[in-house]
């Protein structure tokens, strides 16, 4: 008496569900791309070498014109010299050493401005980090 099987598996593999997959996340990661701006003003940075790993919280930016603008969560916001203080001391509060400023300073902008952003950051107890172009 021959006993036969009722199941017999199919060897063929169908991709079209890895397909499908594939194309989920390529959607995916083309819409959060996008949502990734990051900086939105052009600023010629001086050139360097060196890089640091830090992770900065966010951004103040000086144009070529001695105009500020801060990276509000995302947000790129012009504000005036004497509201950059305030704006961080409320957004991070004072005296708080774990939180990171990256400065982008166009490098026709004179010295001082850079350092007047440098003495804020010493103030309330900010690292600052300055954004350079590699070279």
């Amino acid at each position: 008496m021959a006993l036969k099987r009722r199941n017999k598996v199919n060897a063929a593999f169908s991709m079209s569900s890895m397909t499908d997959i594939v194309f989920l996340l390529l959607i995916f990661f083309m819409v959060t791309s996008t949502l990734i701006a990051p900086n939105a003003l052009k600023l010629l940075l001086p050139q360097s070498n060196n890089q640091t790993t830090a992770k900065s919280r966010t951004t103040i930016s000086i144009t070529s014109n001695k105009q500020y603008y801060v990276n509000d969560d995302g947000n790129v916001k012009r504000v005036a010299f004497n509201e950059i203080e305030p704006f961080l001391q409320n957004k991070f509060g004072v005296g708080n050493d774990e939180i990171y400023i990256t400065l982008h300073a166009d490098k026709t902008v004179q010295w001082d401005e850079v350092v007047k952003i440098m003495n804020i950051a010493k103030r309330n107890k900010y690292k600052m980090i300055a954004a350079t172009a590699p070279e």
